[in-house]
Formats: C-alpha cells, sequence, structure tokens
C-alpha cells in the first residue's frame, strides 16, 4: 500500500439526492419536506430553453425563502456547452443566499471543465465577499468523462461527489438502449440455453468508485429511470452500495425510500461490524493479529470494512 493514505471524503449524509425542475416552484417546499439527504434543483435537463431565465430566478429565490433545514442544497447548472452555465453561475454566486451549499456541474469530460467553473466561483466569492464557499458535485455522462474520471476526482478542492448519468453516457457511447439504468434486454449469457443479464453499468460504477475512494470525493450512482419498477430500483442500489457508491438519485418521490433503505446501515449490520470490532480488539490484547468471528477469519482489513459501516451509522444518528 502507498504510503500516501486515501484522503477521507466530507461527512455529510449523502443516500438519496432528490432532484426536481427549477420551472416548477410549486414543488421545492415538498421537496425541502421529504427524506432525501441533498437536494438537487435543476436547470439543466428538465427545464426548457425558454423557461431558463424564470427558473434560474426560481432557484435564487428559493435559496432564501425555503426552509431547506439540514440538507444539502445544491443547483445543477447548464452544460459547459451551453450558453447558459456562465450567467447559472454568476446569477446563483452574487445572489443566492448563503443556503446554496453546492454547484452541480454536467457532462463533465476532463479536469479544465472544473478548473473553468472553479476559476469563475473563486472569483465571484472573492469579489462578493462570501463566506461560505461552494463546493462541487460532477457528472460524468460521457466517453470523454469516464476515460478521465481519475483527474476529474482530483480536479478541485471543491470536488465533494462525483454521479454516474446513466443516459447521456449511454448516448455518448453508442449504447443500444434507450433505458436509463438497470439491466438491458440484450445486454445477456447464455449458459445451457438459459439467460442470465449482467450489468452493463458495473465496470463505469467501479471506474467511479476507484477514481472518488483514490482522491476524497463521494461516489454517487445516478437516476434509474423506470420509477414504477421498486424491484429494479433497489436491484441496482444495492450493487451501487455492495460496489462502494454511498447513495442514489431520485427522480420521482417514491424513489427517496427505497435508497434510504439501502444506504441506512442496518441494525444488524452495525450489531455485527461492533461485534467484529470488539473481537479483533480482543485478539490484539492477546498479541493476535487476526482471529475467529462466527467462523470466519478476521483480520485487520475485517477492521477498515466493519468501521465503514459504523462510523456511516455514527454520521447518520448524528
Amino acid at each position: 500500500m502507498s504510503f500516501r493514505p486515501q484522503p477521507s471524503p466530507i461527512a455529510r449524509p449523502n443516500r438519496c439526492q432528490l432532484f426536481g425542475p427549477g420551472s416548477r416552484p410549486a414543488l421545492f417546499e415538498k421537496m425541502a419536506a421529504s427524506q432525501a439527504d441533498v437536494i438537487n434543483l435543476d436547470l439543466e435537463d428538465s427545464v426548457a430553453p425558454s423557461d431558463k431565465e424564470s427558473a434560474r430566478a426560481n432557484v435564487i429565490a428559493a435559496t432564501r425563502s425555503v426552509d431547506w433545514g439540514n440538507k444539502t442544497l445544491s443547483v445543477r447548472i447548464n452544460g459547459l456547452d451551453t450558453p447558459y452555465w456562465y450567467r447559472d453561475v454568476v446569477d446563483l454566486l452574487e445572489q443566492a443566499g448563503d443556503r446554496l451549499d453546492q454547484i452541480m456541474i454536467p457532462k463533465v469530460g476532463c479536469a479544465a471543465d472544473v478548473y473553468a467553473v472553479d476559476a469563475l466561483v473563486t472569483a465571484i466569492e472573492r469579489a462578493k465577499g462570501r463566506g461560505k464557499a461552494i463546493s462541487f458535485e460532477v457528472i460524468i455522462e460521457s466517453a470523454a468523462g469516464i476515460a478521465h474520471v481519475e483527474e476529474i476526482a482530483a480536479s478541485s478542492p471543491r470536488l465533494v461527489a462525483m454521479s454516474l448519468g446513466a443516459a447521456d453516457f449511454a448516448a455518448s457511447m453508442g449504447m443500444q438502449t434507450t433505458g436509463i439504468g438497470g439491466t438491458q434486454e440484450n445486454y445477456y449469457m447464455l449458459q445451457g440455453g438459459v439467460k442470465h443479464w449482467p450489468d452493463p453499468w458495473h465496470w463505469a460504477q467501479a471506474a467511479i468508485v476507484a477514481a472518488c475512494r483514490t482522491h476524497g470525493v463521494l461516489p454517487v450512482d445516478g437516476p434509474f429511470g423506470d420509477f414504477s419498477d421498486d424491484e429494479g430500483f433497489l436491484a441496482q442500489a444495492r450493487r451501487c452500495a455492495t460496489l462502494g457508491m454511498v447513495g442514489k438519485w431520485a427522480i420521482h418521490p417514491k424513489q427517496i425510500a427505497l435508497a434510504n433503505s439501502v444506504f441506512t446501515p442496518s441494525d444488524a449490520a452495525v450489531a455485527e461490524a461492533r461485534e467484529i470490532l470488539a473481537a479483533m480488539e480482543a485478539a490484539k490484547a492477546r498479541g493476535e493479529g487476526a482471529t475467529v468471528y462466527k467462523g470466519r477469519l478476521v483480520d485487520i482489513a475485517s477492521i477498515k470494512q466493519a468501521e465503514v459501516i459504523v462510523k456511516q451509522a455514527e454520521m447518520l444518528a448524528g
């Protein structure tokens, strides 16, 4: 292992990120009252070009007028390939209240994209004397983004989270699918005449997790398009959690409880993690580097795994 330890990501609840269009301010109070950990007010894909300016004004007003509680309040700006993004950043940083926590940057293809937004944000913060530094979340949704995922993860000290945007990612990769997340009908293997559907997003998710964990960034899974398919959402969320992701998007309110159920450690999991830590403490007191817990070997690596679960439970409880 490198003598340079992996930095720890920011300690914040990030089990579910609820999205809502900035053009529909009637939803804002409901979003604020939800059980989502992160609120993403959207100025990008869910807002028509004719509504961009009014949506931006709605979001700016909501940073001052809506009680967002202890949630992380994030705004997804428009992509750097559009004429809208710079005004999104300027107006947000110059006019929004201090309650704004984060800017989400879509379709990031390289570290220079993040640098461009960072330079503009930094200049406005200094000019306006904003007391709280804005954090960033980026979305990987292109072939370029996944090819440069590690340099993107290391691109800015403002960067705290990274998500996979499956729909645009699939389009950029030329994937023959219109599905957003989940298994794909024609992506299967045959064994003895029986079809088995593997996960077409797994490799990209794993790459994002590795880059994020290397640089102290929270890895998050993006949308699951079929909000009528609860079991499909849960299956993908469980795979992501197993890979090391900390949360998932909700594009419909019904998905909030599903995401929270997956990314909240169960009482049984927390109890077992604490028992493993206690067993290893007892082993260390005996001068042993490993011990047996419920018929299986546990060692120093087991401590690190158990600590992840315990720390997450303590953070959520706090």
